[in-house]
C-alpha cells in the first residue's frame, strides 16, 4: 500500500503530473471478434451429453471437446467457485494475467480466456452470464475477476500464524486435478494456476488500492457459460467462503454446491485457432 504520510515531498508540478490521462494498454479492438449470431446458432438446442455437481469445499475435473459449451450453475444457495483450464494434455493454461490486459478485471458475454505462452490463443468464450446487469457498483465491485488468485494454504498459513488449512481452492484444485489424471499431488500442484472467480464480487479500495470481496449477488439458478474453443480439461472449486461476503478459507462460511454441464452442439464446423504466430526467435 501507498504510506500515509509519504516520506518525500510533492514537487512543485505534482498536479500536472497526475493529471496526465491514461492510455489504454492493450487496446483489444484489433481482436477477432466472436460472431454472436453463430454462437447462438450453434448453442440452440444443442445436447446435455455430461453434467458433474461440485461439493461445497471441494473440486471437481471435466472435459470438454472443442466447439461444445459447458455451464457453471449455482444451485442450492449463493456460492462462489474457482476456475481453472487447461488444453487436455496439459500442455496449455489460462492466462488469467494477460485475459485481464486484454478484457479488464471483470469477464462477462463475448470475452474470451487466454491461453499462456507461446500459444496464446483462445482457450474459451463466454457465450452467456445471467449476471451481466450487475455492472460495476458504487464500490467498483463487479462480478467474475480475473485479478484475485485463488484462496491457499500459503497465505493463510502466512496470515494465520501458522494455521493449516487443506480445503483453499489451490488445495482443492490440485487434489482434483491428481485424481484425473494420476499425477501425484506435487507434480498436480505444479499445473494449478491463477483463476476466473466465478461468480465472485471484488474490486480495489479506492483509498488503498487493496483487492476486496463482498456478497456475490449470484442465486441459484444464475450461470456463466462458455464455448471451448479447444479441447479442454477444467476445474472447478466451490469455494470454501461461500459466497465470499466475510471470509474464505473457512469452515463456518455457508456454502454450497456448484454444477456444471457440457453441452454438444448439433450445428457442427467448429474451427480451433491456430496458436499464436510469433515465430519465437526473440531477437537472436
Amino acid at each position: 500500500m501507498k504510506p500515509e504520510r509519504p516520506a518525500h515531498p510533492a514537487p512543485s508540478d505534482a498536479t500536472a503530473r497526475r493529471a496526465v490521462n491514461p492510455v489504454i494498454c492493450y487496446p483489444a479492438d484489433s481482436l477477432p471478434r466472436p460472431d454472436p449470431a453463430a454462437i447462438a446458432a450453434q448453442r440452440q438446442g444443442a445436447q446435455l451429453i455430461h453434467d458433474i455437481t461440485v461439493p461445497p469445499r471441494e473440486a471437481r475435473c471435466f472435459t470438454v471437446p472443442a466447439g461444445h459449451f459447458f455451464r457453471i450453475t449455482s444451485v442450492g444457495g449463493p456460492q462462489v467457485g474457482d476456475l481453472n483450464l487447461w488444453s487436455q494434455d496439459l500442455s496449455e493454461r489460462f492466462y488469467s494475467g494477460k485475459t485481464r490486459a486484454l478484457h479488464g478485471t471483470h469477464l462477462s458475454t463475448g470475452d474470451r480466456l487466454w491461453s499462456n505462452f507461446p500459444t496464446l490463443r483462445a482457450m474459451a468464450t463466454i457465450t452467456d452470464d445471467t449476471l451481466d446487469w450487475y455492472g460495476f457498483d458504487a464500490f467498483g465491485g463487479s462480478v467474475h475477476d480475473v485479478i484475485g488468485t485463488r484462496c491457499d494454504p500459503y497465505t493463510h498459513n502466512l496470515l494465520s500464524d501458522g494455521g493449516q488449512y487443506h480445503h483453499c481452492c489451490h488445495s482443492n484444485l490440485t487434489r482434483a486435478l491428481s485424481q484425473a489424471t494420476g499425477l501425484p499431488m506435487d507434480q498436480a500442484e505444479g499445473h494449478v494456476h491463477d483463476v476466473l472467480n466465478v461468480f465472485m464480487c471484488t474490486g480495489f479500495t479506492r483509498d488503498t488500492g487493496q483487492y476486496f470481496m463482498k456478497a456475490s449477488p449470484v442465486r441459484p439458478g444464475d450461470y456463466l457459460e462458455f464455448r471451448a474453443e479447444i479441447d479442454l480439461l477444467g476445474a472447478l472449486s466451490a469455494c470454501p467462503g461461500g459466497d465470499c461476503g466475510g471470509q474464505h478459507s473457512s469452515d463456518v462460511a455457508a456454502c454450497h454446491p456448484l454444477l456444471v454441464q457440457v453441452f454438444r452442439p448439433v450445428v457442427a464446423g467448429h474451427e480451433v485457432p491456430p496458436v499464436n504466430a510469433y515465430d519465437r526467435s526473440h531477437g537472436a
